[in-house]
């Protein structure tokens, strides 16, 4: 059974910073590329940053320079650490997990940036 378990989620002033951390189990982590997105209330869901199985990181415009997308496949864990965070991130942030014949998701956790 596969499990992408998502933590680290909270509520932050604007300014601060989160680190997102989602372990799978069920998976072959190492050969999966692994996301990290977001979905606002009335908005649709988007992809936040995302890191290939090699290694190779991509952000949305809005996050370049504030969050970092990293992975430890010892740990079949996927990280998301979070800086200088903004009330636009508001937002319940899901964990993704990809390969050539399956895609995964977690529940989500919830990130609220107050002003």
């Amino acid at each position: 059974q596969v499990q992408l378990v998502e933590s680290g989620g909270g509520l932050v002033q604007a300014g601060g910073s989160l680190r997102l951390s989602c372990a799978a189990s069920g998976i072959i982590f190492s050969i999966n590329a692994m996301g990290w997105y977001r979905q606002a209330p009335g908005k649709q869901r988007e992809l936040v940053a995302a890191i290939t199985s090699h290694g190779t990181a991509n952000y949305v415009d809005s996050v370049k320079g504030r969050f970092t997308i990293s992975r430890d496949n010892a740990k079949s864990t996927v990280y998301l650490q979070m800086n200088s965070l903004a009330p636009e991130d508001t937002a319940l942030y899901y964990c993704n997990a990809r390969n050539a014949f399956a895609t995964h998701w977690g529940q989500g956790t919830q990130v609220t940036v107050s002003s």
